[in-house]
């Protein structure tokens, strides 16, 4: 049986200033209850998908509406795992629209594709002039601690901020050339990205502070000879990383992460409470 999920969420202010989330939904895809460790202006909220696994035929759309001045943060309790696939394709969607003055921070825990996957996965972007948003993509390719390597499958990952940022990139686990070579993954089944974008061009200063930071944060760390970052267009800062396993690549980017908030944001990091259990 195929699972068909919609979760829509409008984020927006009430007469205090407070940021809140109407949320619409069909199928297994749900948020918890609206947190607020940081006061009301600051929604934090965690995604759930209650089946555990996306399998072939399942198709799962997540749609993202952030009001002038909202500040949302989204997260997952776990990793997003796409299953062997008979055939059919397995879809997970994202499109999120930033108001102007709107923050979003995105910052799911890792995808896993395991063995044997026909899987989809695109991220979709909209920011009005003056919005921000800090966001990362983990992907793990199969389970090398269990000796279930990604040796067939695919997966399709496409990442878009429209007039700043397009990829498309597709992983096919028998391109032993992509995976293996050192001109491709170079033996590395943990791919990481992080970024900071804005509806308009970042100020200099603050870009050059956001990449001193990242590079500060990879410096002399386990990650130091397989990750970069860059400013790709004159709105996106994005961080790269390739490693062996998941926690090398999130510690990074929760690291990085923690530098830039202060810096884009002027706010103190406050990781959220599913990251500690």
């Amino acid at each position: 049986m195929s699972w068909h999920g919609h979760l829509h969420l409008h984020y927006r202010t009430d007469a205090d200033s407070r940021t809140i989330a109407l949320d619409r939904h069909e199928g297994p895809l749900r948020v918890l209850q609206r947190l607020y460790p940081e006061g009301p202006g600051i929604c934090h909220h965690v995604l759930v998908h209650p089946p555990g696994g996306i399998v072939g035929g399942d198709e799962l759309d997540i749609h993202l509406q952030l009001d002038a001045g909202t500040h949302a943060l989204l997260t997952t309790p776990g990793a997003t795992r796409f299953y062997r696939s008979a055939g059919p394709l397995a879809r997970q969607s994202l499109r999120a629209r930033l108001d102007a003055g709107a923050r979003l921070e995105w910052l799911p825990l890792e995808t896993i594709a395991y063995r044997g996957c026909r899987a989809e996965n695109r991220l979709h972007f909209e920011l009005a002039p003056g919005a921000e948003m800090i966001g990362w993509d983990v992907l793990a390719l199969g389970l090398p601690a269990a000796a279930q390597a990604f040796d067939h499958g695919r997966y399709l990952q496409q990442l878009e901020l429209p007039g700043a940022w397009l990829e498309r990139g597709l992983i096919d686990g028998s391109d032993a050339l992509l995976l293996d070579s050192p001109l491709g993954l170079d033996r590395r089944r943990v791919l990481a990205s992080l970024w900071f974008a804005t509806g308009t061009p970042i100020e200099r200063a603050l870009g050059e502070a956001l990449i001193d930071a990242a590079r500060a944060a990879i410096d002399g760390g386990p990650l130091s000879a397989d990750a970069g970052v860059t400013r790709l267009h004159e709105r996106v800062v994005v961080l790269r990383a390739l490693a062996d396993r998941v926690e090398p690549a999130m510690q990074l980017l929760q690291a990085v992460w923690s530098a830039w908030r202060p810096l884009a944001f002027g706010l103190a990091p406050c990781a959220p409470r599913v990251w500690r259990t």
